[in-house]
Formats: C-alpha cells, sequence, structure tokens
C-alpha cells in the first residue's frame, strides 16, 4: 500500500533517496474565437507552509498532515499550479497576453489566488483516497487595484487506488475541474465568454 510508509516521518524526510516526480496538465478549454486586447497577469498562489513545498500532501485524519513516501510534484506546488493556470487562460486564445508578470511593467488585470486545499485524503476507514483541490481567486484591475470579482472553486475526485499514479491522475482530475470554472469565471469578468464544452 502507498500509505504503509506514511508513518515513517525519518524516510520521508531522506533527501537521498530519489523521489519520483509528477506533474499536473492544463484541462482541454474550448477556444474562444476572437481575442480581446487585454493583458493578464497570474501572480504564485498563496499558500500553507504545509503546501508551499514539492511534496505531495495526504492527511490521514483532519489533525494530521503527511506527505506521500516516494514522490514529489515536479516544482513547489504553488510555482507549478501559477503554470498550469497560465497555460489554461493562454490555450483559450482569448488574450493578447498571459504572463506571470505585467507587460511592460503595467498591465490590465492580475489574478490572485490563494490554495487553501491542495491534499490527499485518507477516509475514515482507511480503505479509499480522495483528493481535494480548493482556490480562493480575486480578479483585480490594475489601473487602480480594485477588486472586480472574488469566488471559491473546489473540486472532490476520488482516486481508483491508492498507488501513486491513480492518486496524482484524481489531483489532475479535480485541478482540471477547478481550471475549468475559473478560466470561464475570469474571462467573464474580463469581458469574454468561452463556448460551453
Amino acid at each position: 500500500m502507498l500509505l504503509s510508509g506514511c508513518g515513517a516521518l525519518s524516510a520521508l524526510g531522506d533527501a537521498t533517496t530519489p523521489l519520483d516526480a509528477f506533474e499536473l496538465r492544463a484541462p482541454a478549454l474550448p477556444q474562444a474565437g476572437r481575442m480581446l486586447q487585454r493583458s493578464l497577469s497570474i501572480e504564485p498562489p498563496t499558500t500553507s507552509g504545509a503546501l508551499s513545498v514539492d511534496r505531495i500532501l495526504i492527511r490521514p485524519n483532519a489533525l494530521q498532515s503527511l506527505y506521500l513516501p516516494g514522490v514529489r510534484w515536479s516544482d513547489e506546488m504553488p510555482l507549478m499550479y501559477q503554470t498550469v493556470m497560465l497555460r489554461a487562460f493562454e490555450d483559450t486564445g482569448a488574450l493578447a497576453y498571459v504572463g506571470r508578470r505585467p507587460l511592460g511593467g503595467s498591465g490590465d488585470f492580475a489574478l490572485l489566488s490563494e490554495i487553501t486545499d491542495f491534499q490527499a485524503e485518507l477516509s475514515a476507514d482507511g480503505e479509499s483516497v480522495s483528493t481535494r483541490i480548493r482556490l480562493v481567486a480575486r480578479m483585480v484591475r490594475e489601473t487602480d487595484a480594485r477588486v472586480l470579482a472574488r469566488r471559491s472553486f473546489q473540486s472532490v475526485v476520488p482516486a481508483v487506488s491508492s498507488e501513486a499514479l491513480d492518486v496524482v491522475q484524481a489531483f489532475n482530475l479535480a485541478s482540471d475541474a477547478v481550471l475549468d470554472d475559473l478560466v470561464r469565471w475570469g474571462l467573464d469578468v474580463i469581458g469574454l465568454r468561452l463556448p460551453a464544452a
């Protein structure tokens, strides 16, 4: 079982042990059909210290945080997820510019976010694993720093097994659902509605 090593904290912290690296992919969203001459900068999401690492968090219960043994994300989670958000917005073709920083020092909009949940969760009977992602987003107009809209996004997806790849695939499905809603909402705030899937 994947979780059998969760209690061995010394093994989890062993930096000499090579870890399998995983990353999430941006969902395949519809093309916008037209491009707004607007720019969007996407800040790295803020999060708690337990999530601000490259390890994959699992909660055996509501009060305990551990990391899955032998695996990690390809980058620190907030930076990895910033990249996935960038790709999701960029791939729609809806905006003239999407980046990590405003184009030319000043831009039109900025997406600020906080990730409050990004973990696998063990069921009460210890038999199954689900992944949970929750993100709070704010769309800000750069010219006056006004918050134009705020919304929370969440998805919970069960993993088909407790094997690392199955857990990561469940993370990817949860991420797809969150990003589909996030991108549609964000573009709608900016002034463009994506076609239905």
